[in-house]
């Protein structure tokens, strides 16, 4: 190696240094740019919102021009500043100031985007979990539209009472200990199996891998894809667990096994050896005790119950759907527990 060569080395470290800073300086002026740009969106629209409520509740303004008034500042709008003065539009940010009346309450990680989809919601612990949530998970907008499409937030508050839905409402799904991660029923309307189906559990299990993206934002936050079809070998025999997925928010496996139809006895005894054997065999430091999910079309409860008794309180059987659950059904619920 010559002279020039050593000398080279130094000079292109240098380069790559400041090629690395530039690179960082730049992403984060763009990160606070964005940022930036949305707080401000937000501030103005809700302002928007606020003048068109002030105006209204004058009186006189608001009995002369009625529902006229939104058509009238879209048109004029519209002509002094182009785009984005829609009636629809001004309807929203009204609507907007109506909703979140303070404010420094709103939160700035989520944009107006996320907020024009969370003022679509009527009811107020609907909206105001599905807002928790979408700042805990930090959902997209398609992620957002399509949990609210699923009615995430009413299936999980059908299985609570009165003060787990208010806090579900206040807090949103926030996971502490392994029965947090479990949704009954799991909604796989985005695998789009014909009705009826006859799918196998290979089918299934196939298509959930190919819909992984989708099945992960089902699952919920803090999912991390491990493999599917995970062998393990107990006396010269192999078995097969059809899903492993690690949590890194409960630090552990998630063992998924994927049945057609019901679930019986049997499957829990099975699902209970692979926890035996994660336990034992795959944790190593650091991982808490896996959990064990058996994921099935129906169950019954009386024979879930005695079969899972002295069973580890780590194991779950729930279930499935492939098609959106009556949402008229859940709500009738959810009325009856808030009474």
């Amino acid at each position: 190696m010559n002279k020039l060569e050593i000398n080279k080395k130094p000079a292109i470290k240098q380069y790559k240094d400041l090629l690395k800073q530039i690179s960082s300086r730049y992403l984060q002026g763009q990160s606070q740019a964005v940022r930036s740009v949305n707080t401000a969106l937000l501030e103005t629209n809700w302002n928007i919102g606020r003048y068109i409520v002030e105006y209204e509740q004058k009186g006189s303004a608001k009995a002369k021009n009625g529902e006229n008034l939104l058509e009238r500042l879209s048109r004029d709008l519209t002509l002094l500043h182009g785009k984005g003065f829609s009636r629809s539009n001004l309807s929203y940010m009204r609507l907007f100031y109506v909703r979140y009346p303070i404010c420094e309450k709103l939160s700035h990680k989520l944009t107006w985007s996320h907020y024009f989809e969370l003022l679509k919601i009527e009811d107020s612990l609907e909206r105001s979990f599905y807002e928790k949530q979408a700042l805990l998970e930090n959902w997209s907008i398609p992620e957002l539209i399509r949990q609210k499409r699923s009615v995430l937030y009413l299936r999980l508050a059908a299985s609570k009472n009165k003060k787990e839905i208010l806090k579900l409402a206040e807090k949103g799904q926030i996971v502490e200990k392994p029965a947090d991660i479990i949704r009954e029923p799991l909604v796989l309307d985005f695998l789009q199996i014909p009705q009826p189906s006859n799918i196998t559990e290979s089918e299934l299990e196939e298509s959930l891998i190919t819909k992984l993206q989708d099945f992960l934002l089902e699952l919920g936050k803090g999912f991390a894809f491990v493999g599917r079809q995970y062998r393990i070998t107990l006396d010269n025999q192999s078995y097969y667990v059809d899903l492993v997925f690690y949590h890194r928010i409960l630090k552990c496996f998630v063992l998924i096994d994927l049945k057609k139809e019901k679930a019986g006895y049997e499957d829990i005894g099975q699902m209970n050896m692979y926890l035996g054997y994660f336990r034992h065999e795959e944790n190593t430091e650091g991982d808490n005790h896996p959990i064990g999910i058996v994921l099935a079309r129906d169950k019954n409860d009386l024979i879930i119950k005695y079969a899972m008794d002295n069973v580890s309180s780590r194991l779950f059987v729930s279930k499935y759907q492939l098609y959106l659950p009556d949402i008229e059904e859940l709500r009738s619920v959810i009325s009856k527990q808030l009474k």
